[in-house]
C-alpha cells in the first residue's frame, strides 16, 4: 500500500494547483446578496496556484439604516482577509486576520461602506506556505501575525480600497506571499488531488471509495486531512454535497426533495432535512419558498 500510496503522490504533483479545489457555491440566497454587495474573484499567479485558489474582493456602500445579513457556507480551506469597514464579533481587532475552516455557516452583517479583499487559500495551502497544522485553525479567526511572518502581515496591513485596479492589488498581495513557497509536498499534492476529486465527482458520498479508489487505509487518510485541511474527509465529502444540494434548490429545483437527497448521497430524507438545516438555518422546503 505504501508504493501506491507514493505512486499516487507523485502523479498528483505535476498537475498540484491546476483544476479547482474549491467551488464558488456556498453564498445562501445569491441574488439577494449581489443586490447589496460587490464580490469579484481574481485567478492567481501561475507560480502560486498550488497553495492560492483565489483572490475576492468586496465592495459595498449602502444607504443610511440598510444592513445586509450575509450567510456563506463553509469551504475547506483558510482564508487571508483584509478587512476594512466590517466588525466581526468574534474576531481579533487586527484588520489583517486568518480564519481557519469553520463547520458552521459563516454570517456577517454589512452596512454603511466598506472593502474586504481576501485570499482563499487551496486546502492546505495556508498550512503548507505558513508551515502549521490546519487544524490548528479550524474554528478560528486569528490576528495574521500568529500565524505569517510580520513583514508578510506589514504588507497586507498597508492595502486599502484606493479604486486601483484589483490585479494591482493583487501583485502586492502575491508579492508578500510568494518568499514563503517552496517546492509543493508531495503529502500536499496528494490532499489536493483527492480534494479536486471530491469537488468533481458527484458520486462520491462516502470516505470509503475514496479510500478504495486511492488504496490509502482510513487512518492515513484522516492524518492527511488533519495537517492540511483542518477538518476530516467525511466532513468534505458532506459539505461539497450539501453545495451542489443548495446551488440546484437556487437554480429553482422545483421537483421532490427526497429525490434530491437521494441524487446527492442522502438515502433518508429525515436525515437530509436534519443535516440541511444544522448547517443553513432553515428546512429545505423553507429555503426552497425564500424564507
Amino acid at each position: 500500500m505504501g508504493d501506491r500510496t507514493n505512486a499516487t503522490a507523485r502523479a498528483a504533483a505535476p498537475t498540484a494547483g491546476r483544476g479547482p479545489t474549491a467551488s464558488t457555491a456556498g453564498i445562501l440566497r445569491p441574488e439577494a446578496f449581489a443586490r447589496h454587495v460587490e464580490l469579484r474573484r481574481l485567478p492567481p499567479a501561475p507560480d502560486l496556484a498550488p497553495w492560492v485558489e483565489n483572490h475576492w474582493v468586496l465592495r459595498w456602500d449602502l444607504p443610511d439604516g440598510v444592513r445586509h445579513p450575509s450567510q456563506v457556507l463553509p469551504h475547506p480551506t483558510c482564508n487571508l482577509t483584509v478587512e476594512r469597514g466590517v466588525r466581526r464579533p468574534e474576531a481579533p481587532t487586527a484588520a489583517v486576520l486568518v480564519t481557519g475552516p469553520l463547520t458552521r455557516r459563516f454570517d456577517v452583517e454589512t452596512s454603511g461602506s466598506g472593502w474586504v479583499w481576501g485570499v482563499r487559500f487551496r486546502p492546505g495551502g495556508l498550512a503548507a506556505l505558513a508551515g502549521v497544522d490546519a487544524a490548528r485553525l479550524a474554528e478560528r479567526a486569528v490576528a495574521a501575525a500568529e500565524v505569517l511572518p510580520v513583514d508578510v502581515v506589514a504588507a497586507l496591513d498597508a492595502l486599502h480600497d484606493t479604486g486601483a485596479p484589483a490585479e494591482a492589488d493583487r501583485e502586492r498581495v502575491e508579492a508578500a506571499l510568494r518568499p514563503l513557497a517552496t517546492e509543493p509536498h508531495p503529502d500536499h499534492a496528494l490532499v489536493l488531488a483527492l480534494v479536486a476529486e471530491m469537488l468533481a465527482d458527484r458520486t462520491l458520498v462516502r470516505v470509503a471509495q475514496v479510500t478504495e479508489r486511492h488504496d490509502l487505509s482510513t487512518r492515513r487518510l484522516q492524518r492527511l486531512f488533519a495537517r492540511y485541511v483542518g477538518v476530516g474527509p467525511k466532513w468534505v465529502l458532506a459539505r461539497y454535497r450539501m453545495h451542489d444540494v443548495v446551488a440546484v434548490l437556487d437554480a429553482g429545483h422545483a421537483g421532490p426533495l427526497a429525490d434530491l437527497a437521494a441524487e446527492h448521497g442522502w438515502y433518508d430524507q429525515a436525515h437530509f432535512t436534519r443535516d440541511f438545516t444544522a448547517l443553513v438555518g432553515v428546512t429545505p422546503a423553507r429555503y426552497r419558498e425564500g424564507r
